[in-house]
């Protein structure tokens, strides 16, 4: 990723195994039914406690998701969570096929680095930066199944959001990672290409610095 706008933002594909994917998804669906929130656009789940302005009220992460932060704070190098900002919280989004989210940053309460892995289906990811004239396109990453993206530093700051749409088209030479996308696409890096969407399951890994313990845990 060259431009030095988006040179913190790292992708990660095949990040988890089929075999994981599988157990992530099984998971997430066995939660119980009162730990889904029903929004116009998606279903999500809260785990870890409740955010809000300025600190999180603390519930126990269960060991499936203790898991997948793990893996990800064993990256090599300087990219991922430093011991003291290990994740505490993680948001769990559905998007069925013409859902999405609105461009947005991810607020003050968290650490600036968020890591996302993504199962079930692709989405294309697209950052804008926005001062008080306009908003510009910065450039999109096709968020591949069972990858992980890391947003950090300057990127951090940039909005981020992912179109109503039922497909995507996708010209894969122009995408922020096409270097790094692990799906073989044959002789179609220079062509436009049409990705239609399933069923797609985020799960948003992030820290927040204040913390106060809660009355409840979720194992």
């Amino acid at each position: 990723m060259q431009n030095n706008k988006i040179q913190t933002i790292n992708y990660f594909p095949q990040f988890i195994s089929e075999a994981e994917e599988e157990i992530l998804i099984k998971n997430v669906y066995s939660a119980p039914k009162p730990k889904w929130r029903q929004l116009s656009n998606r279903r999500l789940q809260n785990w870890g406690g409740v955010v809000s302005q300025k600190f999180l009220l603390q519930e126990e992460l269960p060991m499936w998701l203790e898991n997948c932060i793990d893996k990800i704070i064993k990256i090599p190098g300087d990219l991922t969570f430093l011991p003291e900002n290990r994740p505490n919280h993680v948001l769990v989004n559905e998007y069925l096929p013409g859902q999405g989210i609105l461009p947005h940053t991810d607020g003050p309460a968290f650490f600036p680095k968020i890591s996302t892995i993504t199962l079930g289906s692709h989405a294309l990811l697209d950052f804008y930066e926005e001062n008080e004239e306009h908003r510009e396109h910065v450039g999109s990453v096709l968020l591949e199944p069972r990858s992980l993206i890391l947003i950090s530093g300057p990127a951090y700051k940039l909005l981020h959001g992912i179109d109503e749409v039922t497909s995507d088209g996708i010209s894969l030479r122009s995408l922020l990672n096409c270097n790094e996308i692990g799906t073989t696409y044959g002789d179609t890096m220079n062509e436009f290409i049409i990705l239609e969407r399933k069923t797609r399951v985020s799960l948003t890994i992030r820290n927040v610095p204040q913390v106060k313990k809660g009355l409840l845990n979720f194992k």
